[in-house]
């Protein structure tokens, strides 16, 4: 997965990470469900890029796999966007 430039983005991440990629992130609060109602979070949305062979192993069926680094794992969310038009 190749990261994208996020429009609006208020971060940019791994800027001085040699061997990382730089990630531009979007800051913007989230409703999140709670026991007994919603609560607001802040959310870092990213954008990916499958390359074409990660696309084609999607369009075969693969799927994505989502990896974090360290031993606790912070609340996620995965979503699909439509292209630009």
């Amino acid at each position: 997965m190749l990261p994208l430039r996020i429009s609006n983005a208020t971060r940019v991440l791994a800027q001085a990470r040699p061997g990382y990629h730089v990630l531009a992130i979007r800051d913007a609060p989230v409703d999140v469900a709670i026991e007994g109602g919603v609560q607001q979070a802040n959310g870092m949305t990213s954008l990916w890029e499958p390359t074409p062979a990660e696309l084609k192993m999607l369009n075969a069926g693969g799927s994505i796999q989502l990896t974090i680094l360290g031993t606790v794992h912070p609340p996620v969310l995965m979503a699909v966007q439509p292209a630009p038009k």
